[in-house]
């Protein structure tokens, strides 16, 4: 087996992380509490926590603020289950450079400083230009030029990585705000990121990326607008591994300086930046994403080139499943749960009234560790058929995604897998067509999210060709359905 390079020297941990005096945070929206608020559940993973009298007291009725040690420590395991959100207080724009990776382009890097000095907060902050060996420096020079940018220049093409590493060598200041080329930050973009760094343990803070509007948007753009791998969605979290918010794009991200080190790893062409958020996670560090924060950002909707773009990203898979094992999985489910949707595809009343006492002996189970719960049988079949409805649609994602390779050949050679990936694959689109909202017909966004698919799954199967391993395929099962946390007891004091 090859491996893939190896990753930079660990990152160092933060030198603590007690949140201060007066921060606040806030119940997530998506949170549930039992009546007498001694029970909390949500983030994801899942969580299951209890709390002392004293804690529900200061959680009172869903926001708090921080002012001594007990609350500090309260405020922080909320707000890593995800069960919170921070609200900090707004902060000046300041201490912070700006770094522009960029090859050519010229009229997206004008247009990208344009809007910086356009906006009042960022009008007066260094930029530098990193330009990695650009065909035609001259113009890139010019632009930087004209914006009172600093050039700084490759003599050969290192990759983004590299020359964000470049620019992250010549700062000074505190944070560094990474911007590629083809973003447009929206006017008040950067002080909601930087207010996240009131919290001592945040090194990396990403905003919202989303479509830029075009005068004439064809399907893929319309696609993209809803579909993108940079756009991250509306809802808020703290980025974590194998979670609905596993990492965010480098498009745009605020770093502290001093938490990242020498910065993203070079010998990554793809995925640095997934790299960097589970270095990050697994020193201590966290990560966290602000959609309210957001930059505009022109996708790519030429067919071809969006297509080599998404198996560039599948590419990239095989890398990061050697270095971080377990962290990337296609799937990640319980056994009960998986052994559940394989009797429910026999399609026979004994397999699938086996999976209905499977999934009924999983839902008493689950009651009885929560007797606390307001209603703990309702609680347990509703989170026990939630599971198996998210086991089923991540079956469905790997079949006509990470794994249709083994899916088609299957299907070539037996007619009941053949109509089973054919269910899947529409099944799974006109899901997706649904949930996102697409002003396409049905059909149309089906068929872009088969293709969508078919070219991110084709470069997971060249990646791990080429480092010869199964890792990137290979499922993570889940020990527990909902983790226990029952630690958020404050101290005496």
């Amino acid at each position: 087996m090859t491996l893939a390079p190896a990753p930079p020297d660990l990152l160092a941990p933060p030198a603590g992380d007690r949140l201060p005096d007066g921060f606040t945070v806030e119940l997530a929206p998506g949170s549930h509490r039992s009546a007498d608020g001694r029970l909390m559940m949500g983030g994801s993973p899942l969580r299951l926590m209890r709390l002392t009298e004293a804690a529900v007291r200061r959680l009172g009725h869903g926001r708090f603020s921080v002012t001594d040690g007990p609350s500090a420590a309260l405020a922080r395991r909320l707000l890593d289950a995800g069960i919170a959100h921070p609200r900090p207080a707004p902060v000046p724009v300041r201490d912070t450079t700006v770094v522009i990776p960029v090859r050519d382009r010229a009229d997206q890097l004008d247009r990208l400083l344009d809007a910086l000095r356009r906006d009042p907060a960022t009008t007066g902050l260094p930029v530098l230009v990193v330009d990695d060996a650009s065909h035609s420096p001259a113009a890139v020079a010019d632009v930087a030029r004209r914006h009172g940018a600093r050039l700084l220049t490759h003599p050969y093409n290192q990759g983004p990585a590299a020359a964000r590493n470049t620019g992250l060598r010549h700062c000074l200041s505190a944070f560094v705000a990474f911007c590629d080329s083809d973003v447009v930050p929206e006017p008040g973009w950067l002080a909601p990121l930087l207010a996240q760094f009131t919290d001592p343990a945040v090194a990396l803070v990403a905003p919202r990326v989303v479509a830029l509007p075009v005068p004439s948007p064809g399907l893929l753009d319309r696609y993209e607008k809803l579909r993108s791998p940079l756009d991250m969605g509306a809802a808020e979290g703290p980025v974590v591994p194998v979670s609905a918010l596993s990492y965010v794009p480098s498009a745009t991200i605020v770093v502290r300086r001093a938490a990242v080190g020498a910065g993203f790893d070079t010998a990554l062409r793809v995925g640095e930046d997934v790299d960097l958020c589970m270095r990050l996670h697994e020193a201590g560090w966290r990560v966290r994403y602000v959609p309210s924060a957001r930059v505009g950002h022109r996708h790519r909707t030429d067919l071809r080139n969006w297509l080599a773009q998404r198996a560039s990203y599948g590419t990239g898979a095989a890398a990061l499943a050697l270095r971080h094992p377990g962290q990337v999985p296609p799937l990640y489910a319980a056994p009960w749960s998986l052994t559940a949707c394989a009797l429910l595809l026999r399609g026979r009343p004994v397999p699938v009234a086996a999976a209905a006492v499977l999934t009924g002996v999983t839902a008493v189970r689950v009651a009885r560790r929560m007797p606390d719960a307001d209603h703990p049988a309702r609680a347990g079949a509703l989170l026990s058929v939630a599971a198996v409805r998210g086991t089923a649609e991540q079956l469905l994602r790997c079949a006509t995604r990470h794994h249709w390779p083994v899916a088609l050949a299957a299907a070539a050679v037996d007619k009941r897998a053949r109509w089973l990936l054919l269910t899947a694959a529409v099944a799974d689109g006109l899901l997706d067509h649904r949930r996102s909202g697409s002003p396409l017909p049905p059909l149309t966004h089906l068929a872009l999210r088969r293709l969508d698919d078919l070219a991110y799954g084709w470069g997971v199967w060249q990646g791990a060709v080429r480092h010869r391993t199964t890792a990137p395929l290979r499922p993570r099962l889940a020990l527990r359905m909902v983790s226990r946390w029952t630690g958020a007891r404050p101290q005496p004091g």
